[in-house]
């Protein structure tokens, strides 16, 4: 029996990834081209989210919101006015458009959530989109008293971001120490433990800028995986995707429960109501 190679960690201060033959690819170009198709999901759930009858209402905590990588506030917009709509808080990150992860940044997150709690007095809830989603998971990690839960979006923590189409850009983007240290197999194995509030990771396989392997948690009390449809630039405005994100936003405070998928309707329910 042959065993093979363990992974080599990426030096201090380098931006490569690890040697890990077993790593899942980014998705193809292929793939990637179907992400135009977020573009009908916004105009159909614009539609459809007109009236919100059948909604689960929220209960006016605070829920702030984190774009991904290169994406900015008007990427999250459809998304937090629907929260608001359903009485929550949201607030987007103020941080601009996303151009990657920093020791201020992160600060700067910590202090955000810090003055949501006070201002409200509740926890907070952090929903966090693709590079967002490990950012909305440290912050839970580092303030778990303060954080109601974490909902992510197709967020690459369980691998190595060469796994996605935006690796090349964000390595451009994104040079020197503090960058290669967050990319050692250390740290991927680090961000990808467990949390101790609540976590839903959302993720697709249509997905066509993120391997969706990346974005799955290990099994842990209180964590779940949930699969939808969604592209990876149509997460936040995805009809299947709001809804679960709704309803698990929804969950009355300590006590969290999996998720349960509706029931599928029976086909001689449709053959009744023709």
């Amino acid at each position: 029996m042959t065993t093979a190679p363990a992974p080599v960690a990426a030096a201090p201060g380098s931006t490569d990834p690890p040697d890990a033959p077993s790593a899942p690819l980014a998705p193809t170009l292929w793939a990637t081209s179907r992400e135009w198709r977020t573009a009908l999901d916004l105009a159909a759930t614009a539609v459809r989210t007109r009236d919100l009858t059948g909604w689960p209402p929220g209960d006016g905590h605070p829920v702030l919101v984190i774009p991904g990588f290169l994406a900015g506030p008007e990427s999250t917009l459809f998304l937090r006015q629907h929260l608001r709509r359903l009485g929550y808080r949201t607030h987007d990150w103020r941080q601009g458009r996303n151009l990657g992860a920093s020791a201020a940044l992160a600060a700067d997150l910590e202090e955000l959530l810090l003055e949501l709690y006070d201002r409200y007095g509740r926890r907070v809830s952090v929903v966090g989109w693709s590079a967002g989603g490990i950012y909305a998971r440290e912050l839970a990690r580092a303030l778990p008293h303060y954080t109601r839960s974490v909902i992510t979006l197709g967020s690459p923590f369980a691998g190595h971001p060469a796994s996605t189409r935006a690796w090349a850009m964000y390595r451009l983007l994104n040079r020197g120490q503090y960058t290669g240290e967050l990319f050692t197999q250390e740290a991927i194995a680090a961000r990808a433990g467990a949390l101790e509030v609540p976590t839903t990771s959302i993720y697709s396989r249509d997905d066509g800028i993120v391997a969706w392997q990346c974005c799955v948690a290990e099994e842990a009390p209180q964590t779940e995986n949930i699969e939808v449809g969604a592209t990876h630039l149509g997460y936040g405005h995805h009809l299947e995707t709001l809804r679960v994100l709704c309803d698990r936003l929804a969950q009355p405070e300590g006590a969290w429960a999996p998720w349960q998928a509706p029931a599928p309707i029976p086909a001689d329910a449709h053959e009744q109501a023709g």
